[in-house]
């Protein structure tokens, strides 16, 4: 009976790489987290100095003296996201394209399953990835907060922090679901999300540098992931707010056009 559901079918199917992509992205935060303490000597203060401003910004390691200011930039600040976007999009590009270029959509269509139904269902199990990812890192963290020393940062910041880059993997799995639901190309998918994501983070980390074009920062879901040092001052309500609505308008307007165009066969 689970595997009629195209929800839970969606989930046994992607276990192996679902786990895969859990530890991997969990044990990258974990060990760039448990560095923290490596980075309070005075070598490491040299040799942090001898970098240009403009690439320590660009890389988000504006603040490296206080454990919030490591964890949001060594952590939360470059790799982490990145990898949870390229999770989020590879996942988001195959919950409809992936089954249309296989050419296995329309027989599952032919089963009592409506293509909004199919849609949103896929889409939920990506949400549940993602949950999945933030949460364990989130507990991973505070599991380290007391032998790495974190001080300043307490489990409701960490916390915090994981929910708003589940918010922000969402949002590029929803682009890259939209993207593939409206065309059925995972090529377009793909490579469509992927350069927004490029785009977003240089909005994010390179052009506020850029005289004229600092604005195009506000645009960003790099921006608005982790606007308000949540780490500081935990669980935001801009950002998130504009995630979840991107997200929702993003899927909304991929299932409509999905449920409008004929299935390539």
């Amino acid at each position: 009976m689970l595997l009629r559901n195209p929800f839970t079918k969606t989930l046994f199917d992607s276990r192996r790489s679902l786990v895969g992509w859990t530890l991997a992205i969990v044990a990258v935060g974990a060990m760039y987290a448990s560095f923290w303490p490596t980075m309070q000597t005075p070598e490491m203060e040299q040799a942090l100095d001898a970098y240009p401003e403009g690439l320590l910004e660009a890389f988000n390691y504006t603040d490296l003296t206080s454990a919030a200011g490591y964890l949001g930039g060594a952590v939360f600040g470059l790799l982490v996201p990145l990898l949870v976007a390229v999770f989020a999009i590879a996942t988001g590009t195959r919950a409809v394209a992936g089954d249309e270029e296989a050419g296995t959509l329309d027989l599952l269509l032919a089963h009592p399953v409506g293509r909004v139904r199919l849609a949103l269902h896929r889409f939920a199990a990506l949400l549940v990835g993602l949950v999945l990812i933030g949460g364990l890192l989130g507990l991973s963290l505070i599991g380290l907060s007391g032998p790495a020393g974190f001080d300043g940062v307490g489990a409701g910041e960490l916390l915090a922090t994981s929910a708003q880059l589940v918010l922000f993997g969402a949002t590029f799995g929803a682009l890259a679901f939209a993207i593939g639901a409206a065309t059925g190309s995972r090529g377009a998918a793909l490579g469509g999300s992927a350069g927004v994501a490029v785009l977003a983070y240089l909005a994010n980390a390179v052009l506020p540098q850029v005289d004229g074009v600092a604005w195009l920062q506000n645009l960003s879901p790099f921006h608005w992931y982790l606007d308000g040092d949540p780490l500081v001052n935990g669980l935001q309500t801009t950002g998130p707010l504009l995630l979840l609505a991107t997200t929702a308008v993003l899927v909304a307007a991929g299932t409509y056009l999905f449920t409008r165009r004929d299935i390539a066969v």
